[in-house]
């Protein structure tokens, strides 16, 4: 993955109105020049909230914006047309197009059906009642909007296990639909938080019915066949039998592209649940790095009294780098969402140069830090918040820099709890560069870059120093850094 740079083009609170696949379609070049590699799209499909979805309440996996159901033909992000003039843009200017897959559940429902279930306590979801009844629940996926085109497979009660809402008696909760599979106990090889989390929400899609099993590799075939397709982003992965995305993967690559790059949001902060994850899907996939982005976020709250020698302890990156997507946050993580644990803009800086100009990992870019973000909703006291999620003003640069400078050996210098830096080495035809971070006052490191470096120049490719560091005769230099900032510094000659 060396030099591989994700972008995760959207958040949360992308706005509505159908205009993000045109977005994406004019800044593909620019992105490109920038040192973007990768961009993970959001759900390209329509879901329950139509025009208004984000993505993740997935309605309709056939439909990309085509077909007028749930109030609207285009999704939240544009009209099919336009997504696939965005993904061949990213295609044209070299960026790989990685697509967002929603799997886990279903809802919106087109009709109801009588159905036989047992309650589940939902702290415990491996107690299941004995007693089963009668009720009405949504399970019934007909897609009349659509007709029938590119695929004719209608979603019944027997396409899935769970459900959270039933009618006749009308009740909220979780309730284990009774069906041929499974014995009546929920899918194995899934986290055991709540004692089994293979129920998350909505309709939760039965994967042992092999139906659906063969249409859920139907449909990642078709979808290559529609739009480009360069790697896979798979949700909810701790609710979804890993044997099942074993298999999905293995497939996709046998009859799509052996070199798909795959990315399972497993969230987890503990890697040795992540490295178990891994063995079970057979290593064939990466995960992002919960871990580390929550190192991240305790360092900038702690500030100078976090400990910088130890921000990679417990992190993926640290384990096992090669399965490693490493980030600063994302549409989960930022203000007002479920899994809030937003970075502070100050440390971002230093977040981001830890994931974009190390040898370990796959760093991925969230947008607002590319480009800001501002927005409303209601918090957890009820009120409404306006966030602003303002750009990091050095990210442009920092992303270039991996691309021109993250090059060759490294060698970590994490000696003080304040200031740590490391060096790429560079190789005989890329250049590398000297990096020095301080969460605390103003500092420098010193670093011996060996003979063949004497008497050399460097500069601050970010623009944060504006002195220059000569080296001596043996190649030793001292690289200063400014408080709570960072600095990359590059041989003079290479602005």
């Amino acid at each position: 993955m060396a030099g591989r740079t994700l972008l995760q083009f959207f958040h949360w609170y992308s706005p509505d109105g159908g205009g993000l696949w045109n977005e994406v379609t004019e800044k593909a070049g620019d992105l490109a020049e920038m040192g973007i590699t990768d961009v993970w799209l959001p759900p390209a499909y329509k879901g329950a909230a139509g025009g208004y979805s984000v993505g993740y309440d997935t309605y309709d996996l056939f439909d990309l914006g085509e077909f007028d159901q749930k109030g609207t033909v285009a999704t939240k992000y544009g009209d099919r047309n336009a997504l696939e003039r965005a993904t061949h843009a990213l295609t044209d200017a070299g960026i790989g197009v990685i697509h967002d897959v929603v799997f886990n559940h279903k809802m919106g429902a087109d009709e109801k059906e009588r159905v036989r279930v047992r309650r589940v306590d939902p702290d415990d979801r491996t107690k299941i009642d004995d007693t089963e009844f009668d009720a009405l629940a949504y399970t019934r996926f007909t897609f009349p909007g659509r007709a029938g085109k590119y695929s004719q497979f209608v979603w019944d009660a027997r396409c899935f296990s769970g459900v959270d809402h039933i009618e006749d008696p009308d009740e909220d909760g979780i309730f284990k639909l009774v069906t041929e599979y499974g014995d009546g106990e929920w899918n194995t090889e899934v986290d055991q938080e709540n004692g089994n989390y293979d129920y998350l929400m909505g309709t939760d899609v039965e994967f042992r019915n092999m139906a659906v099993y063969e249409e859920l590799k139907f449909w990642g075939r078709w979808l290559a066949e529609q739009v480009p397709v360069n790697g896979f982003r798979l949700d909810a992965a701790k609710h979804i039998p890993a044997w099942f995305f074993r298999d999905w993967i293995g497939h996709m690559r046998e009859k799509v592209d052996p070199n798909l790059l795959v990315v399972a949001e497993y969230w987890h902060p503990d890697a040795e649940a992540l490295k178990a994850y891994l063995d079970l899907v057979d290593q064939q996939l990466m995960l992002f790095d919960v871990g580390l982005h929550q190192r991240f976020h305790d360092a900038a709250r702690e500030g100078g009294e976090f400990d910088m020698r130890t921000i990679f302890d417990g992190s993926l990156a640290a384990e096992v780098p090669d399965h490693a997507v490493t980030l600063v946050d994302n549409h989960d993580t930022q203000p007002l969402q479920s899994l809030e644990a937003a970075v502070d803009p100050w440390f971002k800086p230093i977040a981001y140069t830890l994931i974009l100009l190390r040898e370990q990992g796959l760093p991925c870019v969230f947008y607002p830090d590319l480009y800001g973000a501002n927005y409303t909703d209601k918090g957890g006291d009820g009120e409404d918040h306006e966030i602003d999620m303002p750009a990091i003003a050095c990210l442009p640069a920092l992303v270039t820099a991996r691309q021109r400078f993250a090059n060759g050996p490294q060698t970590d210098v994490f000696d003080d709890p304040d200031c740590i830096g490391f060096v790429r080495h560079g190789t005989d035809d890329q250049p590398g560069c000297v990096v020095v971070m301080s969460n605390g006052p103003e500092s420098s490191k010193s670093f011996d870059l060996g003979p063949d470096q004497s008497g050399q120049k460097f500069r601050d490719f970010l623009g944060h120093r504006e002195d220059e560091v000569t080296t001596d005769g043996e190649g030793r230099g001292e690289f200063p850094v400014n408080g709570g900032s960072v600095s990359v510094w590059v041989r003079s000659e290479l602005f």
